[in-house]
């Protein structure tokens, strides 16, 4: 008899476990089913025991398939929250990764722009023209078709006016043409408004050294006739009262071009000559 008991308990409380008509149904075979196995216990003789067998295997595996979600559901659920989990600690991994080499980019752009300064420094030009010249950095690259201008991080604090002129390392990158407070604009020599008296080769030939917006200014002004000689020299004349004649700022080809000593694309810190230029520039 609490064996039956037993088995009408377990019947009731698994059937509890669910919801909607269908388990309402279910609910009240099993108590029916419970009942008949109570009154086979009691009042059963030897014909009702096959009887009463059959019906606790049914009860029994009721039973069973009522215990099954409870039984499964909890391990299923930590698998979808270990998953979750997983998924989770492999998103921040991967924004973790992205740091590193953001981080990663800087330092090597630290490193290369260090390399760059540390070979402005070391020049002998430097040390030499150490009280007459400020060492700015670039800000902003103002490129265009045409205009070639940069922006640096020196201005009028510093003693910086209108028409000195811009180098790096010993050779000429361009002008100041704008000052501020804390910065100042230099027109670069490939600039189409660019213009420079310049002399080259044995003869001292004078010509003007025309920006035009590409990477490399012409030769104008040239005697007729004049015939272009590769890998030439290229001096700044000082006829205009703004540059230091004899400044270096390319060497020729044969075309009538400049391939000019610094890479106006490329630059990254210069320096700048105080001395104040002999003529005022507009």
């Amino acid at each position: 008899m609490s064996v039956s008991r037993e088995d009408f308990s377990i019947a009731f409380r698994s059937a509890l476990l669910k919801r909607g008509g269908a388990q309402k149904f279910s609910v009240l075979s099993l108590i029916f089913l419970a009942l008949i196995i109570f009154f086979l216990d009691v009042y059963g003789t030897k014909f009702t025991k096959p009887v009463r067998g059959f019906i606790n295997d049914v009860v029994y595996r009721v039973t069973f398939l009522a215990s099954t979600p409870t039984r499964f559901f909890p391990q299923a659920g930590k698998d979808i929250a270990s998953y979750l989990n997983v998924r989770e600690e492999n998103e921040r991994l991967k924004v973790e990764l992205e740091k590193y080499k953001s981080l990663e980019l800087n330092v090597e752009f630290l490193t290369e722009e260090n390399q760059n300064l540390q070979k402005i420094l070391e020049t002998e030009y430097f040390n030499k023209n150490l009280s007459n010249i400020i060492l700015a950095k670039v800000l902003v690259d103002k490129n265009s078709p045409f205009l070639k201008s940069i922006i640096i991080n020196k201005g009028s604090k510093e003693g910086i006016i209108k028409g000195m002129p811009v180098t790096q390392n010993k050779y000429l990158v361009g002008r100041i043409v704008e000052t501020n407070y804390l910065s100042s604009r230099v027109l670069l020599l490939n600039d189409l408004n660019s213009r420079i008296p310049v002399t080259f080769d044995e003869k001292s030939t004078q010509a003007i050294l025309t920006g035009g917006g590409t990477r490399k200014p012409t030769l104008s002004y040239l005697p007729e006739d004049y015939e272009f000689e590769d890998d030439i020299t290229v001096f700044a004349s000082g006829k205009d009262g703004i540059f230091s004649a004899g400044t270096p700022i390319g060497k020729t080809i044969y075309t009538g071009e400049v391939e000019l000593f610094v890479d106006p694309n490329q630059l990254s810190f210069v320096t700048v000559n105080l001395i104040k230029p002999s003529k005022e520039i507009f």
